[in-house]
């Protein structure tokens, strides 16, 4: 029988996730797509290098994605690695699942995530393909991320 690799609690990804992660929607322009815009959807979680091997327990226990060196460039800021699932089978199958099954705590961080669900919905139905469903998902993509939400 193999080894299990090391995992951390649900509880705590979704925590780690509240204080350290992102839900980030890259609209690109490009030719090769029908609207002209390449839409991407990522989950971040970045942490300093010495905590590498936390985010490798977080890939294990979510299931997919994968750990990168990202070279820190600022002056007197840490070297960092970062979590990163930016497939969108993995997405819509494995990180907003699992999100809506361990909901995130913090109003900010769970609204940005709701957003995110929207947006994924829309590319899922392919509005995306359209001058449309790009309109509508820059509108939804403002509204995430946000230091201050005034939202209802």
């Amino acid at each position: 029988m193999g080894r299990t690799k090391p995992r951390v609690s649900n509880e705590y990804v979704v925590g780690l996730t509240d204080g350290e992660g992102c839900f980030y929607v890259n609209l690109g322009e490009s030719s090769r797509y029908r609207s002209g815009v390449r839409i991407q959807l990522h989950f971040h979680l970045k942490m300093q290098q010495k905590d590498k091997l936390l985010l490798e327990k977080v890939k294990n226990t979510i299931g997919c994605g994968a750990v990168y060196f990202q070279k820190e460039q600022r002056a007197n800021h840490a070297q960092c690695y970062r979590y990163t699932v930016s497939s969108q089978t993995d997405i819509l199958n494995t990180i907003i699942p699992f999100f809506k099954r361990h909901p995130l705590q913090s109003y900010s961080k769970n609204y940005s995530f709701r957003v995110f669900c929207r947006i994924a919905e829309l590319v899922k139905s392919k509005a995306h393909l359209s001058k449309t469903g790009i309109k509508k998902i820059r509108v939804l993509k403002s509204k995430m991320n946000q230091r201050t939400l005034g939202l209802a």
